[in-house]
This record gives C-alpha cells, sequence and structure tokens, in this order.
C-alpha cells in the first residue's frame, strides 16, 4: 500500500473515532445535562467542522494553484 493511501485510511479512521466520541458526548449532553442548548450546539459545530475539513476538503479553497 502506498504512503498515501495509507494516511488517507488513517485519516478516515481518525475521522470515524473523532466523530464517534463527539456523538457518544452529545448523548451524554443531552441525557445528563438536560440537553443543554449551548454544549449541543458547541458540539455541532466541532463535528460539522470536522466533516468540513476532512471531507470537503475546504482547505483546498485556500491554497495556491501548482501548475
Amino acid at each position: 500500500m502506498s504512503d498515501k493511501k495509507a494516511a488517507a485510511y488513517r485519516l478516515g479512521i481518525v475521522t470515524l473515532v473523532v466523530l464517534a466520541v463527539l456523538t457518544a458526548l452529545e448523548y451524554w449532553v443531552s441525557v445528563g445535562l438536560n440537553g443543554s442548548p449551548v454544549f449541543l450546539l458547541i458540539i455541532a459545530l466541532i463535528k460539522a467542522g470536522v466533516i468540513v475539513q476532512n471531507f470537503m476538503h475546504i482547505a483546498r479553497l485556500w491554497r495556491e494553484e501548482s501548475h
């Protein structure tokens, strides 16, 4: 397996773990803290940021194109 492919798999696994942990935290906040809207919004924004960064490749918008 190439280094680039291995890095992509690692990124996918790390993203999966981060989103799973954030989802568990979200569940805990909704059950344990009676669904505090502030905490739920913060967690949702973090999850959205992880998804945008890793799956939508938003960082490419600010990189200079190489020809």
